[in-house]
């Protein structure tokens, strides 16, 4: 397997992941939050977790389009996205909230995984202009 065909394929499983996280988020944000290490949120924090459901569905298209369509703009707007998430699970992870063991690690590799992904998307983007 080639390394484009790698990030291709793993394109395909952020598309699936991102469309269960943004789903389950918007539909039962408590069990997903219980899922994700949570311990049981308020009513405010639940909402306020609700609210991410359509960013990570977002986040499902794009990666939708990009294994559809393929083009050297997918591939950026990838690259993009998975770098505004770069910090974003690490913040998280000192929340008081978080009582399963590991969903602390968890959350820190997951910045380290989107600086990944990043770098991986760009890589298609400018394999794509190459042609």
């Amino acid at each position: 397997m080639t390394p484009a065909d790698a990030i291709k394929r793993w394109n395909l499983v952020m598309t699936g992941f991102d469309l269960v996280l943004g789903s389950g988020t918007l539909l039962a944000p408590r069990a997903t939050l219980r899922v994700l290490g949570h311990d049981k949120p308020s009513t405010d924090a639940e909402h306020l977790f609700r609210r991410c459901g359509p960013i990570w569905l977002t986040f499902a298209a794009a990666h939708a389009v990009a294994a559809a369509r393929g083009a050297e703009q997918d591939w950026w707007a990838l690259a993009w996205l998975r770098g505004t998430e770069i910090a974003t699970d690490a913040v998280w992870s000192a929340s008081p909230a978080l009582s399963r063991p590991g969903a602390r690690a968890a959350l820190r590799a997951a910045g380290v995984g989107n600086a990944l992904m990043a770098l991986g998307f760009g890589r298609m983007a400018l394999a794509t202009r190459r042609g």
